[in-house]
């Protein structure tokens, strides 16, 4: 049986790695200054953190139309697919679970919608596994297990450089009771049962990043690492010297989707990582 694996742009899943693995990557939407740009076009990463403490008004995000979604599907079946494993940010973080949704009700029970109730390489780590599942040939069910092994293993920690961002967007509500305490000092967040949680916080980020070594390197022997951040790479390479290690594969180092940036702001760092 012929499975497609379909995610979308805040998976973090590279141009390089969908080709390899054949996964359809859907980009999300991205809403500068009165600009609606796919993800990954109009503005580059690098420079959207930059121009970001400047701009005038904060960019908003959306979730791509229930109809891109549908013609996406369309397009895998024509190409020979006989199902399809459609996985996606968190659902209750973005509407992208809800117009996959949508969308497959159009073809019958032959696409299947998977909230990952992750974000970022949370998502990608679950979306990669599902493709190296199916070029293996295993069946549908079997791929299903696989994702949920991956996702109970998988932990996000993120240090923001400033909470003014996620406050801005409204998307985490319990920044609106805490912004102001919190305004000097460098956040941490994570993702549980795919809410955005608070993890404390570090008075300065050289005691941040101290922080976050030692949360990962509590987690032990890792079998994927992905170090996340928002225009910090420096600081991203010196977390993969650090711990590359400790990692069966390869850590990879990702500038983190501006769909996702927008809401963490410059200069932000962490990982995502799936413990053996």
């Amino acid at each position: 049986m012929n499975i497609a694996i379909v995610t979308d742009s805040t998976s973090d899943i590279t141009a390089e790695l969908a080709t390899t693995y054949g996964i359809q990557v859907v980009p999300a939407i991205l809403v500068v200054e009165g600009r609606s740009l796919e993800d990954g076009t109009g503005i580059s990463r690098e420079d959207l953190y930059r121009q970001l403490p400047t701009m005038k008004t904060t960019p908003t995000t959306a979730a791509p139309s229930s109809g891109t979604f549908q013609q996406v599907y369309q397009a895998l079946f024509s190409q020979g697919a006989d199902q399809i494993l459609s996985l996606h940010v968190s659902g209750l973080l973005s509407g992208m679970c809800n117009a996959a949704i949508v969308a497959a009700k159009a073809f019958g029970n032959r696409v299947h919608v998977i909230d990952s109730c992750h974000v970022t390489f949370g998502l990608g780590f679950q979306v990669l596994a599902a493709a190296q599942a199916a070029r293996m040939g295993q069946a549908l069910t079997e791929i299903q297990k696989v994702i949920e092994g991956i996702r109970q293993r998988t932990h996000l920690v993120a240090m923001l450089d400033t909470l003014e961002y996620a406050h801005r967007s409204g998307r985490i509500s319990w920044t609106r009771y805490n912004f102001g305490n919190l305004l000097r000092l460098k956040p941490f967040l994570g993702i549980k049962d795919g809410l955005v949680i608070r993890m404390g916080e570090a008075r300065t980020r050289q005691k941040g990043i101290e922080r976050l070594y030692k949360l990962l390197a509590d987690l032990g022997p890792l079998e994927h690492l992905a170090v996340l951040h928002t225009n910090a790479e420096s600081d991203a390479l010196s977390m993969v010297e650090r711990f590359k290690s400790m990692v069966k594969d390869n850590p990879l180092i990702i500038n983190v989707t501006s769909i996702i940036g927008v809401h963490v702001g410059p200069n932000g760092l962490g990982f995502v990582a799936v413990t053996q």
